[in-house]
């Protein structure tokens, strides 16, 4: 090839490119127009509640529950200690029984 022949190709080669490039460019401007036309998103709502009025019932409700819950375990534990007492006055009867038994 000569030398004609060889710029000649490099022009094409060069114009080509720079189609590439004009391609590219095009292509980042729209991106950046679509980008200024959406509209940001607006934040999402933050609700504040009352610190006074919601939170005293609330506590007071906690409080009336957790009172509840402490009767009910002392109940259970006073039954279960008569529950033992009973248990171990049978086991005692039961026990005299066997020894009276056991003298014969």
């Amino acid at each position: 090839m000569t030398d004609i022949g060889k710029a000649s190709a490099e022009a094409v080669e060069a114009a080509k490119q720079g189609d590439q490039f004009a391609l590219i460019l095009a292509a980042l401007q729209a991106q950046a127009m679509i980008q200024a036309q959406q509209q940001p998103i607006p934040p999402a709502p933050v609700t504040v509640q009352p610190s006074g009025a919601g939170t005293a019932g609330k506590w007071l409700a906690i409080c009336a529950g957790g009172s509840m819950l402490m009767i009910t375990v002392a109940f259970a534990a006073v039954a279960l200690a008569i529950a033992c007492a009973c248990i171990a006055v049978v086991v005692l009867v039961v026990y005299g029984i066997y020894r009276d038994i056991r003298k014969r």
